[in-house]
């Protein structure tokens, strides 16, 4: 293991990308101890910042342990993953004081399986194609492709968590494009889901329609046909706009001269969940529209450099897996800010290293982990690393890469 962390180039490692996450993670235990008031604020102050402290150990120990060692037993990985996904309906299962069942409680721990299933499945992802890399332009690999996908999927929308499933789909779009799936494949699945995509919003609108529970249909409904909502199942995105546009343009916390807040009258107090899917809200009327965009920009260099090192990345695998913790940020980033302030439907998706919530922070850290290591690793290694050459002779598109799994 040693040899291995000396042969890392470690002029590489992004301290920048680092600060970066570490800025969000300050700013969100700011909002957390906003959103929770003087009831709940400082409990929702120690539990994130104990998420950050252990979130930054994780990226400690990821960054400078070899992903390929890592990826050696995403089988077993993928397996576990999907199990425990399962079981938050058995035993060790509970709502969480939620009323829903999505998360487990084992050894007096509680988290929810299926914020670590997004990096399992990214790294088992990233094996699948690593290891059918020469056969991207058959049909069969897209089957499978889509089978591997569809598992986590399923386990994730029994919760029901149709958001979180959403992210596992988009990331084997991405990683599949980036992959090199052949056109010749994708091209006629991109135009038929085009008029598939519109048939079946049609029909999700439609009472008779099977697919959604009944509080996602009314929630669409209400979304799509927001002057007819007796329900009021807009009122928690309303408020959040309310709270948002306080904010002005600098921010309450700007304009109170950085005072205490413990005193301060919020409009987002109101908000359910707030400190947790909500809690761009908070963060709109803290730090209004100029301080919304720095936290933008800040999210938009995390994603950059998570492109860049997968640009730069010394192998294919290392590639795929930091394309698809990019795509993870971006999902959940552009959905969690769309259903704050009303462009979709309420659901239920957490801002990565702002929202109230560990299983998240961890998840995130873990992704900002492995992009890490991914950014140190040495193009050629003697004993202890892996090395990249093409198969001399063989033809092949695929690199070969020697791994070294003894620790």
């Amino acid at each position: 293991m040693k040899k291995k962390i000396k042969q890392y180039d470690w002029r590489k490692y992004d301290f920048f990308l680092l600060i970066a996450v570490i800025i969000l993670c300050l700013i969100g235990l700011f909002a957390v101890r906003c959103a929770g008031g003087e009831s709940h604020g400082m409990d929702y102050l120690r539990n994130q910042l104990f998420g950050m402290v252990v979130g930054i150990v994780i990226v400690a120990v990821l960054s400078i342990l070899d992903y390929h060692f890592v990826c050696h037993f995403v089988i077993i990985y993928y397996v576990v993953g999907i199990l425990l996904t399962l079981a938050v309906k058995s035993p060790i299962g509970t709502d969480n004081n939620t009323d829903t069942y999505r998360w487990v409680k084992i050894f007096g721990i509680t988290f929810q399986p299926s914020e670590l299933m997004k990096i399992l499945f990214i790294l088992s992802l990233a094996m699948f194609f690593t290891k059918l890399r020469a056969r991207l332009d058959r049909i069969s690999t897209f089957i499978i492709a889509i089978a591997v996908t569809l598992v986590p999927m399923y386990a994730i929308l029994s919760q029901p968590d149709l958001s979180s499933s959403l992210v596992i789909f988009f990331i084997m779009c991405v990683v599949m494009i980036v992959a090199g799936v052949s056109y010749r494949i994708l091209a006629p699945v991109f135009i038929l889901s085009i008029p598939i995509s519109l048939v079946m919003f049609w029909y999700i609108q439609q009472p008779y329609q099977l697919i959604l529970k009944s509080y996602q249909y009314n929630r669409i409904m209400a979304w799509l046909h927001p002057d007819n909502d007796p329900g009021q199942l807009n009122l928690q995105q309303n408020k959040a706009l309310r709270a948002i546009s306080s904010g002005g343009l600098l921010g309450k916390f700007i304009q109170d001269g950085g005072k205490a807040t413990t005193s301060r009258v919020y409009t987002s107090a109101n908000i359910p969940v707030r400190e947790s899917d909500f809690i761009w809200a908070v963060v709109g009327e803290e730090f209004g529209f100029f301080g919304c965009c720095m936290i933008l920009l800040l999210f938009a260099f995390i994603i950059f450099r998570c492109l860049m090192i997968a640009r730069k990345a010394q192998d294919y695998t290392g590639r795929l897996i930091a394309i698809g913790v990019a795509s993870m940020f971006s999902f959940q980033l552009f959905v969690n800010i769309c259903v704050v302030t009303r462009i979709f439907p309420n659901t239920g998706l957490p801002l990565p290293f702002m929202s109230q919530g560990i299983s998240s922070m961890l998840s995130s850290m873990m992704g900002i982990g492995f992009v890490m290591n991914i950014c140190i690793q040495p193009a050629k290694s003697s004993k202890g690393g892996f090395s990249m050459r093409n198969s001399s002779g063989s033809g092949s598109i695929a690199p070969e890469i020697d791994f070294d799994l003894e620790l």
